[in-house]
């Protein structure tokens, strides 16, 4: 009897074995800081409160949150579709049949759908996702078990719902082939010897399954799912692009929302969102997005002037231009110009005007410069299917804005013409098409500025690594956000608005801007803002670079006329500052409202100033 119990029973090596896997195949990440880093944001927000925030910020939100195309359908009715969408697949799958709850027992659908609960945000919904999940990685225990590392922003796209593509795969174990069920894992940056961090993992490593592996222990919970091989390990290596693994078991399940209502939603984070509503955009109103690209808040603009009116969108990329463009027409927006410009840039020297015919009155000279800079789009009917033959087939070219004016064009200079369009990728990595560039705009020129500035993006979740980041370069950001801001309070008419925004947690980008903008544009004061869905700012100051530097931040009053969501484990809405600020004019003319934004889903804040 014992002797049969006893061999029936495992051996104590093989229970620590399976204890040493249970704890292995897990996420459990812990974000890495630079020290000095740390310090600063625990002296900011308190040592307990900015751990919470470490740890959230390693893991996605389990909300998807969808902005309306309220001018092509509605809210209430796109609330149906998606429902409808998440029945036909069954209450317990999601969107493009992927599982969105979490449990054991499946949700109504009513739930997996909701409408934002601000009645201000009439035109957001949000979708629920499920996790973390615990995942059975080795389900044959006589077998070791096949693994793909791939590269932090690789597993930081998966977990946002993303497949595993072929660039971001590092390593593999050893005859992989189609078919075979892999876990993946993700390799973070490591300290290495001169101070810096690094990978340390050679593209096309093989992986054996011991301990001698490369990152074995660095990659203990840091398992971000399991999935299909789509391809063998030597075809991973060897083609540039595709799937390489096909996720099935993910640690976190989120909606899809590829080609679901086209042009009808728009997946959008939150605080983006709020932002385009704190602009608060009339219609008839002329309205820069100053760093406009992907287009999400251009679009948003759009949308809440009723397509009715000018947006200004600015981007200094190429194909960011275009990616705003694409997506404007997708959603049928007539309103949106978007120009190829750096937002350093954005001013147009006011010695110029004789440049472009400037009139007498300052209004003049605007006007002038806006049909200077306005896009010349011209339509081509080719005759001939090949430029390159030897015919004298013509083409007809004609003016939109004079249709009737049509001129022939000779073969020699339609090619002339196709060797100058950008047909990318070339050099310039242009994916084709053509984008309008301009020169810059007058001063006072728009009704409204929404400034959404690069930055340290220290709040966007998920977010495995930021030891990267230093003082020095957050100190960097902040010198090239005033930059920027110095460029909006220019562009802004008297009486306008100004809306600021970042997606980063540190302060030296949001309340310290903010107080930059108080004490250098005296005319400048906080003024409240809808909607307000955060908490208060920071106050205080803190001391940096050995106390050689101490950066202001806001005081008590200050600090309530701003909002700051900040993120927890279990939150959808990421973190959010807000302020506003109104200019006391000595002429009596209203003053512009500059409105700041700090939009990150780990950290968001706006603030809203008025000149």
């Amino acid at each position: 009897m014992d002797s049969s119990s006893s061999s029936s029973s495992p051996s104590p090596s093989a229970v620590a074995a399976r204890a040493a896997d249970a704890g292995r195949y897990t996420f459990s990440p812990k974000l890495r800081w630079q020290p000095e880093v740390e310090e600063y944001f625990a002296a900011a927000y308190g040592r307990d409160r900015f751990a919470r925030i470490s740890e959230a910020l390693a893991h996605p939100s389990r909300y998807s949150c969808i902005r309306v195309n309220t001018l092509k359908s509605s809210t209430d009715a796109v609330m149906h579709k998606l429902m409808d969408l998440v029945c036909e697949n069954g209450l317990c799958d999601g969107i493009n049949g992927m599982e969105i709850v979490g449990g054991d027992q499946p949700h109504e659908k009513s739930s997996l759908v909701q409408k934002c609960p601000s009645a201000d945000l009439e035109n957001v919904l949000f979708v629920q996702g499920s996790g973390p999940h615990v995942l059975n990685y080795n389900s044959q225990p006589d077998q070791s078990v096949k693994e793909v590392i791939v590269s932090r922003k690789c597993a930081e796209s998966v977990l946002r719902g993303a497949q595993v593509f072929v660039p971001g795969v590092l390593a593999c174990s050893s005859h992989v082939e189609k078919g075979d069920k892999v876990a993946v894992s993700v390799a973070i940056e490591q300290p290495v010897k001169d101070g810096g961090w690094a990978v340390g993992i050679t593209r096309g490593t093989v992986l054996q399954g011991l301990q001698s592996d490369v990152h074995y222990e660095e990659r203990k919970g840091l398992y971000i799912g399991k999935g299909t091989a789509a391809m063998s390990r030597s075809g991973i290596f060897r083609v540039p692009h595709g799937i390489a693994v096909e996720m099935t078991e993910r640690v976190y399940k989120l909606p899809s929302f590829n080609d679901v209502l086209e042009g009808e939603i728009f997946l959008q984070n939150l605080p983006s969102v709020v932002a385009a509503h704190v602009l608060d955009p009339q219609p008839g109103e002329r309205i820069l997005d100053m760093c406009a690209a992907p287009g999400g808040k251009t679009t948003a603009i759009s949308i809440l002037m009723r397509d009715k009116g000018e947006v200004v969108a600015l981007d200094r990329s190429h194909n960011k231009v275009m990616d705003i463009l694409k997506l404007a027409s997708e959603m049928d927006l007539s309103c949106i110009k978007a120009y190829k410009l750096d937002a350093l840039k954005s001013v147009r020297k006011t010695d110029e005007a004789t440049n472009v015919g400037m009139g007498d009155s300052h209004c003049e000279a605007i006007k002038t410069l806006a049909e200077d800079s306005g896009p010349c789009h011209v339509t081509v009917d080719v005759r001939a299917t090949n430029v390159n033959e030897e015919s004298s087939t013509t083409v007809v070219q004609s003016d939109d804005k004079n249709p009737e004016s049509r001129r022939y064009v000779s073969k020699a200079e339609l090619r002339k013409n196709l060797r100058r369009m950008k047909n990318g990728p070339g050099r310039n990595n242009c994916s084709g098409g053509r984008v309008e560039k301009s020169k810059g705009f007058f001063p006072n020129s728009f009704d409204r500025v929404l400034l959404d500035a690069p930055c340290s993006a220290l709040g966007l979740r998920p977010r495995l690594f930021a030891g990267e980041e230093t003082l020095e370069s957050l100190k960097t950001h902040a010198k090239y956000q005033r930059r920027m801001f110095d460029q909006a309070v220019k562009l802004v008419r008297p009486g306008g608005v100004i809306v600021y925004s970042t997606c980063t947690i540190n302060p030296g980008e949001n309340e310290a801007l903010v107080r930059y903008a108080l004490d250098t544009y005296k005319f400048l004061s906080l003024v409240s803002q809808l909607p307000k869905v955060g908490g208060p700012g920071i106050v205080g100051s803190c001391e940096l670079f050995n106390k050689t530097y101490t950066e202001e931040w806001l005081t008590e009053h200050e600090a309530e006329l701003v909002q700051r969501c900040l993120t927890t484990a279990n939150s959808w809405q990421g973190c959010q500052l807000s302020a506003s600020c109104q200019v006391d004019d000595v002429c009596q003319v209203p003053s512009p409202k500059i409105i700041l934004l700090d939009k990150s889903h780990g950290g968001e804040g706006t603030a809203a100033l008025t000149p």
